[in-house]
């Protein structure tokens, strides 16, 4: 989850130390347990934003120097519509159809 590790990390500067492998969905973990922790994040992201002084609130992380929460912000929309994207190719392969112009 890219939010958890750009708004928590790197803009709250809270503790982040998750490796990869914890963002795999395992075979145990429901549909429901998976969307709503999707969700709770965006929860957290939403109140983030709606906290902070501004967009253009720079990080505190240190090495980010130059970095704000508008930056962040945009880098999140790019990283969800570039998933999205992979998931449409994925489910145009499988069922042979487009959603394309």
């Amino acid at each position: 989850m890219k939010e958890w590790r750009w708004i928590d990390g790197s803009y709250l500067r809270n503790p982040v130390s998750r490796s990869e492998g914890e963002f795999k969905v395992g075979a145990d973990r429901s549909l429901a347990e998976v969307v709503g922790a999707y969700f709770e994040r965006a929860q957290t992201t939403d109140r983030t934003v709606r906290d902070a002084a501004g967009l253009d609130s720079p990080c505190i992380a240190p090495g980010l120097a130059g970095i704000d929460l508008r930056y962040i912000i945009v880098h999140l929309i790019e990283e969800t519509a570039h998933h999205a994207g992979h998931a449409d190719s994925t489910r145009e392969m499988l069922d042979g159809t487009s959603s394309g112009w």
